[in-house]
């Protein structure tokens, strides 16, 4: 059942824009005309976070524009559905994009949609449908405040299926103070795989400790009546670029 058979009931997963990928810094294209990303949030629209038994995820109130990305590579306005994080079993490996060779700790993926295709199910099947702001986490010893507040209710969703109110978050407390970022167009790293996204990944990562990634890899991605079964390695291995342009808005 592993990322390498997905193909098999989502022929998708073998496509020709799909993600993750490896970024090597050689074959990035400086593109000048990419301007700077701007996010508003609305931090009321925080919802819930949830253990869905292959991510921690927290919702976002999207039936208007109140938390939106625009700018940068983007057209329009993109509303925030929802964030989730990919994890590895230590500290070495976890993020599902790859950078000249290196791996880090977690990738956190902020997931918008474009309104103007009526909702996202619409929007997951056009090419400018959906938006993700990749961040990356690294193992540091200065455990940063930004995640706290999501690590501080795992404890309330430690099996699938657990869902717990999350209200009052500005997720963009989560943004590194580079807005330095790569941008290609790819999938959705989980099946179907939808070739709908245009990703824009942070290159400065954002520092978490040790500590803090364990408590991640304290989720079980089994039911409460199940034995405990550590929810790590929900990450997707990179994809073949297959001819893709990766741009970069910085030198």
């Amino acid at each position: 059942s592993g990322p390498e058979r997905w193909h098999e009931n989502y022929p998708l997963a073998k496509g020709d824009k799909q993600s993750p990928i490896e970024i090597n810094s050689k074959d990035v294209q400086h593109d000048s005309s990419l301007g700077s990303w701007h996010a508003s949030y609305d931090p009321g629209a925080a919802k819930t976070i949830l253990n869905n038994g292959r991510t921690c995820r927290v919702v976002f109130d999207d039936t208007f524009d109140r938390s939106v990305l625009r700018g940068g590579p983007l057209t329009g306005a993109y509303r925030l559905r929802q964030l989730h994080l990919h994890w590895g079993s230590s500290d070495d490996h976890g993020s599902e994009h790859v950078i000249d060779g290196v791996k880090y700790a977690a990738e956190l993926h902020m997931v918008h949609w474009n309104p103007k295709h009526g909702n996202f199910a619409g929007a997951l099947k056009q090419p400018d449908g959906v938006a993700v702001v990749g961040i990356f986490l690294k193992v540091g010893n200065t455990p940063k405040p930004e995640m706290k507040r999501i690590l501080e209710e795992i404890e309330n969703i430690k099996t699938k299926g657990k869902e717990a109110p999350f209200q009052h978050f500005d997720p963009s407390i989560l943004f590194p103070k580079s807005r330095d970022y790569w941008t290609y167009h790819g999938s959705f790293t989980t099946p179907p795989c939808e070739e709908c996204i245009t990703w824009i990944l942070l290159r400065e990562p954002i520092e978490v400790s040790s500590d803090q990634m364990a408590k991640l890899r304290s989720l079980s991605k089994n039911d409460e009546n199940e034995p405990v079964s550590p929810l790590v390695d929900n990450w997707r291995p990179p994809q073949p670029l297959k001819g893709r342009t990766v741009r970069a808005s910085f030198k």
